[in-house]
């Protein structure tokens, strides 16, 4: 019996220890998920955005977090351009790579070679003498008295703001920031880029580059629904591709955004789930595509890489703009564009101006007009090219107090832009302000609304 009961614990003990081996080669994609979101966010914001890697773990990633990634540390080589994060004892490690040009990338695969081997023109090279008034510079005269009676109101500026900024009939007229930012801080606009991706297919179109209801899309497609994808249908999240957008645990776009070295691959890899054009379905991973397919229509990748700095960038005077690419060279259209509050502001005002810029029509009108109307499977609440046509929440435009045309760009965390045009009127909110505190950005909008009639 001594035998058996020894016998029977040393299986017991080898089989643990297989088990907790095995748990440290291939850790659960859950915590993968934890230390991959960790990496990025540092990263970004160390080389991107300039600032403290510690304040920006302690602040960004671990305060308004999953419980898990109170237990994450990260380390950071500055001459690598590299940062790490992993759980105690270097468990589920995961690296994220810093590229000139394109911000960071995890390399979930580990192949920081790869990673390293795409590049863009670097922001910051200005385009503008600084000491000309906003938009054309930097400079940003008295705020106007009424929006700053607004702007001091902490309610409608939210808990973790970061930025705001109030634009009328073309010119900064006030701004506010949160401690520790200030005009020069690029930020990340996390959803807003989907807004910004669809205007750089615009300006293809207009260029005659891109056809919007070209089927076939990609080569791995050859099933009948999928094949009658078009880009049209990406545009409004009507592709009807099997795609969940829930940010739990572990879900698609976590998957994809932290778990995947080519996302797209990953995206255009899912099945379909409904026809095309039949049901409205929010999803990062159509924007990522819509990235993919764009970036195709190049003769070299490179030139891909180039095209958002040359096309919408430099003539915007946006020049802290950087929209981060993967780990295989596909822009993040999704999710990851990093600029100041005064350069989303700029973009804002494109859009206000129905895509004409210094009296150039850089986006055809047809275009933006599909920004500003409702896409068919929606209800009203998604236009026709990535833009929303209701704030945060469920209250619409006109049910928020608000003119029923004004269109919105949303992303993660607190971030909009209002945009409404009939009053020349663009209001940029950036932060950390997670949705669990139940800011809603509509009051602030209409307060400014208000208060400049």
């Amino acid at each position: 019996m001594k035998r058996w009961v020894k016998a029977l614990a040393a299986t017991v003990s080898g089989l643990v220890l297989v088990g907790l081996g095995t748990l440290w080669v291939m850790p659960p994609d859950l915590l993968r998920v934890g230390t991959g979101y960790a990496a990025k966010i540092v990263c970004s914001n160390v080389f991107v955005a300039g600032r403290d890697a510690d304040d920006v773990l302690r602040v960004d990633v671990q305060a308004p977090g999953h419980p898990l990634l109170g237990y994450v540390s990260v380390d950071v080589d500055i001459e690598e351009g590299l940062v790490t994060a992993s759980m105690p004892f270097g468990w589920a490690r995961s690296p994220a790579v810093h590229r000139e040009g394109l911000g960071c990338a995890n390399v979930p695969d580990g192949d920081l070679a790869a990673a390293k081997a795409y590049s863009a023109p670097a922001a910051g090279v200005p385009t503008a003498d600084p000491t000309l008034p906003w938009p054309d510079g930097e400079r940003v005269d008295t705020t106007d008295p009424r929006v700053a009676d607004v702007l001091s109101d902490e309610t409608l500026l939210g808990p973790g703001y970061r930025a705001v900024i109030v634009v009328k009939d073309g010119r900064i007229i006030g701004e506010a920031y949160g401690a520790g930012f200030n005009a020069e801080t690029p930020l990340l606009g996390w959803s807003m880029t989907k807004t910004v991706n669809a205007a750089l297919v615009g300006i293809l179109q207009g260029q005659g580059r891109i056809d919007l209801s070209s089927r076939n899309m990609f080569a791995t497609w050859t099933d009948e629904v999928r094949a009658r994808i078009t880009l049209t249908d990406l545009l409004a999240m009507e592709s009807g591709l099997d795609f969940n957008e829930e940010y739990g645990d572990l879900a698609d776009v976590t998957r994809m955004l932290y778990l995947e070295p080519d996302m797209a691959a990953y995206v255009e890899g899912l099945p379909s789930r409904a026809e095309p054009g039949s049901q409205f379905n929010y999803s990062s991973g159509e924007s990522v595509l819509i990235s993919r397919y764009w970036m195709s229509r190049f003769e070299t990748p490179q030139a891909a890489l180039d095209f958002p700095r040359q096309a919408l960038f430099n003539p915007l005077g946006m020049t802290s703009a950087i929209l981060e690419a993967d780990a295989a060279g596909t822009f993040v259209g999704s999710s990851y564009l990093y600029a100041t509050a005064r350069d989303w502001a700029r973009f804002g005002l494109l859009i206000a101006q129905r895509g004409v810029w210094k009296g150039v029509q850089l986006l055809p009108a047809s275009y933006v007009d599909g920004m500003y109307t409702a896409s068919g499977a929606s209800d009203g609440a998604y236009s026709r090219a990535q833009t929303w046509r209701q704030g945060a929440g469920d209250l619409g435009n006109e049910q928020a107090g608000l003119d029923p045309a004004t269109v919105w760009m949303r992303g993660h965390d607190g971030q909009s832009i209002a945009v409404m045009a009939s009053q020349g009127l663009v209001v940029v909110r950036l932060g950390l302000t997670p949705s669990a505190l139940g800011y809603e950005p509509q009051p602030l909008a209409k307060a400014l609304s208000a208060a400049l009639q």
